[in-house]
């Protein structure tokens, strides 16, 4: 079973919902300790941070290849870089993140992007890791992490199965106990049509682990849908408020948002229940709703039953609605009354 600190992970349980903070603290500490705040507030397990310096994840250059060329972006122009320097979460602002996390009994740990960034995070105790989606063919990343031991999450936007598949193969042989996989779409914002939900089981059923959706679509359809789906973690992108901006506030959560998530996704994963059929406990007393043979007009002793003065009615006092063929064309035993249940004992069943 995937663990957190003593926090079961699994289709049995509730979903784990992670916070991703990302780049939303817009350069402000006091707004990254709010947003840990209304993370707490608004009900989920977890707030994720990454741990990167724009010159871990690239080169401070201008040239074309550095500049992001799609039209569909939502950093279309941007020099990675720059894009990078303002995303970043300064290192010394993680010691503080961290203990206002644990003042919130909320579990805090990152993405981190080079080792240097491993090394802080295990200073600060990291209860778990995440893998980045962009960074699953990093193998020797990947392995750093894996040797530290701790239960690891990865996501698997764009990557093939060979490539999840290596990934996976690099943590279990370098002392990783546990991991699960996030299945995820690397679009900002995604098309719901485009998560292809379906994929976990798959994922569920070759890597042999606990799967779960990092949800960059809009709202939280896709998310419950996932949690329909067997999803044990649901990570989704968080902000105070979309309208203050900042690099990824336009696909993340508001709080209230984020709270109607979490109580949506429990609701979910109580409605899947167990396979039963028949009346549960609580449906029994609605079996009195269903229909039942019922004289519908006064009844003389002797008179013939016929579509006139018997019907299938509520409640469910009478015979069942299958004997109306063998009570037509038969004689009453004695006076019936109208809204009177039939029984064998008022039908004369032999001539």
């Amino acid at each position: 079973m995937f663990k957190i600190k003593n926090k079961k992970i699994s289709i049995l349980h509730y979903p784990y919902i992670i916070a991703e903070m990302s780049g939303n603290h817009n350069g402000s500490l006091v707004r990254a300790l709010k947003i840990v705040d209304a993370a707490a507030e608004a009900g989920v397990d977890a707030i994720k941070l990454q741990t990167y310096t724009a010159d871990s994840l690239t080169l401070n250059s201008k040239k074309p290849a550095f500049q992001i060329k799609s039209k569909k972006s939502l950093w279309h122009g941007e020099y990675l870089y720059d894009l990078y320097s303002t995303g970043s979460t300064p290192w010394d602002w993680h010691k503080t993140i961290f203990e206002r996390a644990k003042d919130h009994n909320l579990d805090c740990f990152s993405s981190p992007f080079d080792l240097s960034a491993i090394e802080l995070l295990e200073d600060l105790k990291t209860p778990a890791y995440k893998i980045a989606s962009a960074e699953i063919t990093d193998v020797n990343l990947i392995k750093s992490v894996a040797e530290t031991g701790k239960p690891i999450i990865m996501s698997t936007g764009m990557a093939s199965i060979t490539e999840i598949e290596e990934a996976v193969n690099t943590l279990v042989k370098n002392n990783c106990k546990s991991f699960a996989l996030l299945k995820c779409t690397s679009n900002y914002p995604c098309a719901p049509k485009d998560s292809n939900l379906a994929t976990m089981t798959v994922l569920r059923d070759l890597f042999d682990c606990e799967v779960g959706f990092s949800d960059h679509t809009l709202g939280i359809g896709a998310s419950i849908a996932a949690v329909a789906r067997g999803a044990s973690i649901i990570e989704k992108h968080f902000t105070l408020k979309r309208s203050d901006g900042g690099i990824d506030s336009k696909f993340s959560m508001e709080p209230h948002e984020m709270k109607l998530l979490v109580s949506e996704s429990r609701a979910a994963r109580d409605s899947i229940g167990k396979i039963f059929i028949g009346p549960t406990k609580d449906e029994i007393p609605s079996l009195n709703f269903r229909r039942s043979l019922f004289a519908c007009q006064d009844i003389k002793r002797g008179e013939v039953f016929n579509l006139l003065n018997v019907r299938s009615v509520r409640p469910s006092k009478g015979l069942h609605p299958r004997n109306l063929e063998n009570i037509l064309g038969k004689c009453a035993l004695k006076d019936i009354e109208q809204g009177t249940p039939l029984s064998w004992g008022l039908i004369k069943t032999e001539h």
